[in-house]
């Protein structure tokens, strides 16, 4: 089946760049472009686009509104985004996973990066880095930081209290989940992959696709990359500072 793939970019030339490289892979298409986020929003719908390849930033609707846009439309379920960003480290990027993105791509990555990341999303699954998704969630959610503005670092005073009742609250939307499930969010939380988790609780990784599956449907969690940030936002797992 061939990935139907939607271009969101201000920049016309870079759109034409990834144009190229999407058209000449072997079961990937362009099925449209646009040049800000409600664009996308109205494209991805029209066009039955599977993945969008998302600038973040873009005039009017940018790509952080966007994306909150299509996860919340029921018609829209079965779009996948891809957050685009130039800098790896960026804190708009842990809003966009929060909004429903399924995961974080530097504009500077090999083609190949870039093909295999809309080959993973297109499979169900989320596109993030142990080395620089997971410390990113960590470190804006532990934080409880609004979108774009970032807790300043080192004020570990007044917000403690709440952020604990915070936790406390989130803490309790885990009671779904079995024991099992609860150690396989714990690792995928912490950038695991399928075939790593499987090798670490020593079970197949068709038993443990089976329960991140099920971790998923009681949450309610679009896919793997919103699982990390309710396990975060929970308490379960605790940024490493």
């Amino acid at each position: 089946m061939t990935i139907r793939v939607l271009l969101a970019d201000d920049q016309a030339l870079l759109r034409s760049a990834f144009r190229i490289l999407v058209d000449s892979e072997p079961g990937m298409e362009v099925v449209g472009e646009a040049s800000d986020g409600a664009e996308a929003v109205r494209l991805a719908g029209e066009l039955r686009a599977d993945i969008v390849l998302m600038d973040i930033r873009m005039p009017g609707t940018d790509g952080l509104a966007a994306t909150r846009l299509i996860s919340a439309d029921p018609e829209l379920s079965g779009v996948r985004v891809v957050m685009l960003t130039t800098f790896e480290v960026d804190e708009y990027v842990v809003e966009s996973l929060r909004a429903g993105a399924s995961g974080f791509l530097g504009k500077g990555a090999e083609p190949e990066e870039l093909l295999a990341a809309i080959r993973t999303v297109a499979a169900g699954e989320s596109l993030l880095s142990p080395a620089a998704t997971t410390a990113l969630i960590a470190s804006f959610l532990s934080q409880g930081a609004p979108p774009g503005e970032p807790s300043a670092k080192g004020s570990g005073g007044g917000g403690d209290g709440d952020d604990g009742d915070g936790r406390a609250a989130g803490a309790g939307r885990l009671d779904v989940l079995t024991g099992r499930e609860r150690e396989v969010l714990g690792l995928v939380a912490a950038g695991l992959s399928n075939g790593e988790i499987a090798e670490r609780l020593t079970v197949s990784p068709l038993t443990v696709k089976t329960h991140v599956n099920r971790a998923m449907a009681k949450l309610g969690a679009r896919d793997r990359a919103q699982l990390v940030v309710i396990a975060y936002e929970s308490g379960l797992v605790r940024p490493r500072v």
